[in-house]
């Protein structure tokens, strides 16, 4: 089940990145100004968070072997199309439907977590999932420009988008929506998975209670508590490679390693979130600590060194210090995730989508304000002043989401 997960977030962050670092070549062959680079990557998003809460929705309510086989299919065919583009408009509206497909997938691996894995156990397990996250991201650009050394740019989107079709086929074949559904698990690891857990003989419920979810201001909160993350952890993942060439001076051959930096050095950040969010709880005799204490923190460390990259002239110093802001911020991702699960039991399909609905709504704006600062007024530093700000904020909201209650209550 887990290697299924890591594998699935591999492929989601290395497709989702590859445009960030074929950029360069791709701006270059259709002359498109910051501006425009920014609506391109953005595309992605605003796509991705109009579709987030349908489609987590729909793993609630057909289960996460259907939901996702379809997301794969559907986001690796728009992959592949990205190979297709004859310019701006053609590939934002290619980008929009990537986004589209894409939509539900970290929903509906949370679901899945949430039936395989006890509470005790589901941050561990979301920690998993983002580890393939880092693991994706920190691939993406030696990979890319690596290939886009000895073939055009075109082919490369046609490869992956192959790769994740074969994945949906695999992932089809073998999960099972429920554990005990699955031929080959034993009662003893059924037992385990179901110590601590809510029984699930009763049927879910696929009625959606709106009304009471939205007016909850746990979710409120946690909405807006991740629209700082899904703002932050867009620049990285659009405009990183242009900052490090465009911003820093970096040539292609430094940029290709220097791009993966923050994302292998954030690897062990979202393994110890998850392991560290699972001992506060069961040490602390409570979630508060455990999910909150780790969000501040983690949001704070990264406000820091985001103003110091703003200040500090030394290129190297610079990379190194952006890397560690990444790392900082991801300590907080398994937190968020697994809070969401806290706070929306059968419903965490929904809850998990309608808070990263709102953290695309951020990662849709980050690229498109880059793109104003370095195209209009010309400065590389107010984009990390605006990250830092909004981390500050985010910091602030943690302190006052309520693990313990749920959004229905």
């Amino acid at each position: 089940m887990l290697w299924f997960i890591f594998t699935l977030t591999v492929i989601t962050f290395l497709d989702r990145l590859a445009i960030s670092a074929s950029m360069p070549e791709i701006a270059r062959a259709f002359s498109f100004t910051p501006e425009q680079k920014g609506l391109v990557f953005s595309a992605f998003s605003i796509a991705y968070a109009a579709f987030e809460i349908p489609s987590g929705w729909l793993g609630d309510r057909f289960g996460a072997r259907l939901a996702l086989t379809r997301i794969v299919l559907w986001w690796s065919a728009f992959t592949s199309l990205t190979g297709a583009a004859i310019g701006f408009r053609s590939l934002v509206v290619i980008r929009f439907l990537f986004g589209a497909g894409e939509a539900g997938a970290f929903p509906n691996v949370a679901r899945a977590i949430s039936r395989w894995f006890g509470p005790t156990e589901q941050g561990r397990a979301i920690s998993v999932s983002f580890l393939g996250l880092a693991t994706g991201s920190a691939l993406a650009s030696p990979l890319i420009f690596s290939l886009l050394e000895w073939q055009p740019w075109r082919w490369v989107f046609v490869e992956l988008g192959v790769i994740g079709a074969l994945w949906a086929i695999a992932w089809h074949r073998w999960f099972r929506d429920e554990p005990e559904e699955h031929p080959a698990i034993s009662s003893t690891e059924l037992a385990e998975i179901r110590r601590g857990r809510e029984s699930t003989t009763a049927p879910d419920s696929h009625r959606i209670e709106w009304r009471k979810m939205l007016a909850s201001r746990n979710m409120v909160l946690i909405c807006l508590m991740y629209f700082a993350y899904g703002y932050g952890i867009f620049f990285y993942m659009t405009w990183l490679p242009t900052y490090l060439i465009e911003g820093r001076s970096f040539s292609i051959g430094s940029t290709k390693w220097l791009a993966a930096l923050p994302w292998v050095i954030s690897l062990p950040s979202y393994l110890f979130g998850g392991w560290l969010t699972d001992r506060l709880a069961r040490r602390a005799g409570g979630l508060k600590l455990a999910r909150c204490g780790v969000g501040i923190t983690g949001y704070l460390l990264s406000a820091l060194l985001l103003v110091m990259v703003a200040q500090v002239a030394n290129n190297q110093l610079a990379a190194l210090l952006l890397a560690l802001a990444l790392c900082a911020q991801t300590l907080t991702a398994c937190a968020a995730w697994a809070v969401c699960l806290d706070v929306g039991r059968r419903s965490a399909g929904v809850v998990t989508g309608l808070m990263n609905t709102v953290g695309n709504v951020g990662g849709a704006l980050a690229p498109v304000v880059v793109g104003q600062a370095v195209g209009r007024y010309h400065s590389w530093s107010l984009p990390f002043y605006v990250m830092a700000g909004l981390f500050i904020c985010g910091a602030i909201i943690w302190a006052f989401v309520d693990p313990e209650r749920t959004v229905l209550d």
